[in-house]
């Protein structure tokens, strides 16, 4: 378990490790986040919010994903703009909420996926992701494609497929990459 505590942002998305995360930060609790993330350098938890808002009090799930900044910018109306990725999935421990609102916790990294090849039954997801994802603009220039890859294929389906939160939340807590492009692939049909 990590000793140290960990900013998280609780959001209405789910960031699946490989995945792209572009936001604007307005509230003064992400601002002081982010130029402590980007100083440090310190990733960030993101967490699904399941009650709550974004700009108040939040009850989340207890998987989420860390993420790392890997752009930002200024917006011309002065609003911080970054681009996170995601990358290893944790499971939260507890957490707190201080005094300025940002949330804090103490998290278990997951053990990530190893690389499995995407089986043949599946590599009409891949050629489907292929036409998907060139035309999603920016999202797609800071993501390392690897279509022959099992659970790279399977997160970039749960980001883009129209799936409900809660589906793309029991993607990323899924451990087999097999059994999450079956789920996939059925929910296509």
């Amino acid at each position: 378990m990590r000793e140290e505590t960990t900013p998280l942002f609780p959001l209405k998305t789910v960031l699946f490790p490989g995945g792209v995360l572009p936001l604007r930060i307005f509230e003064p609790r992400y601002v002081d986040m982010i130029g402590r993330c980007m100083k440090e350098p310190q990733k960030f938890g993101v967490l699904l919010i399941v009650e709550g808002s974004e700009t108040g009090p939040a009850r989340t799930v207890d998987v989420g994903t860390l993420a790392e900044i890997v752009d930002w910018h200024q917006d011309a109306d002065g609003l911080l703009g970054i681009v996170a990725l995601g990358r290893e999935r944790f499971r939260l421990e507890r957490s707190s909420r201080r005094p300025d609102g940002l949330y804090v916790g103490r998290i278990e990294p997951l053990p990530a996926e190893e690389r499995q090849p995407l089986p043949e039954r599946h590599r009409y997801l891949a050629k489907l992701l292929k036409q998907v994802l060139p035309r999603l603009g920016p999202y797609a220039q800071h993501l390392d494609e690897d279509y022959t890859d099992a659970t790279w294929v399977g997160y970039r389906l749960a980001e883009v497929l129209p799936l409900t939160l809660r589906a793309r939340q029991e993607c990323l807590e899924m451990d087999d990459p097999l059994a999450r492009l079956d789920r996939l692939s059925a929910s296509l049909n």
